[in-house]
């Protein structure tokens, strides 16, 4: 089981647009959501600023970058993610051991400068959108939850909050890093939803009751009629599965 954590909190809408404009208007909806996920597309057309508006705005921050270079590099940027306002920051775990210390380091050195909560950050382990064929292309071994325990535990050994799996893994992972280590899910689906680009899904209730600690959510809720309808249809299904 997944530790105690109030459900609208569990959820964290991606927010898969195009510009700040759209983002912020999804922010401003959506007054139930605590935490707000700003992957490489939109980071990479608004950048830094985005992240202070919407902390403005009283919101947390996923910074998904899934950062993925030499140990130094990755360990500056941590640490310019903490000075933004990151709360969460994804690290891609099949970088290696030393560069994920690294990062985990230097995050810490600047929340403990700027006296904030040392932030979270996660061992990206295989994206969801592969499968072991993908897997087998790319010259890795064809064994997608054999990959995903690895990284896993290495990502535990390098000092990290937790790790992104998919959620077809969730209770093998538990398993091998113990109750105490994050798992947040992506390719989560509410019932009923198309499950688009994503290859490994699970509902909302599903995931959780597997263990998930928080759940990444992007169209079912932001390409909604109503997105803070669609939101609070989660909570209320992840109420009603707890």
């Amino acid at each position: 089981m997944a530790r105690s954590i109030p459900n609208a909190q569990r959820i964290i809408t991606a927010l898969d647009v195009e510009n700040k404009t759209q983002a912020l208007a999804l922010v401003r909806q959506l007054s139930q959501a605590s935490l707000f996920k700003v992957g490489l597309e939109l980071f990479s057309a608004e950048g830094p600023a985005l992240l202070r508006e919407i902390q403005e705005a009283g919101k947390g921050i996923f910074l998904d970058l899934k950062l993925h270079d030499i140990p130094n590099t990755v360990g500056e940027a941590a640490r310019i993610g903490v000075r933004n306002g990151a709360r969460m920051m994804t690290i891609h775990a099949s970088g290696g051991k030393a560069m994920m210390a690294r990062a985990a380091e230097t995050a810490g050195e600047e929340a403990a400068k700027r006296g904030s909560a040392r932030p979270i950050l996660l061992g990206v382990t295989i994206l969801t959108s592969l499968q072991n064929d993908d897997l087998a292309a790319v010259g890795m071994a064809p064994d997608t939850a054999g990959q995903v325990l690895r990284l896993a535990a290495l990502a535990k050994s390098a000092g990290l909050s937790g790790v992104v799996c998919s959620a077809k893994e969730i209770e093998i992972v538990r398993k091998e890093v113990g109750p105490d280590f994050l798992i947040v899910t992506p390719g989560i689906r509410p019932a009923g939803a198309d499950v688009q680009d994503q290859k490994r899904v699970m509902t909302p209730s599903a995931a959780v009751a597997k263990g998930s600690d928080y759940l990444v959510i992007g169209r079912p809720i932001t390409q909604a009629a109503s997105p803070a309808e669609a939101f609070a249809a989660i909570v209320r299904e992840l109420e009603a599965g707890a």
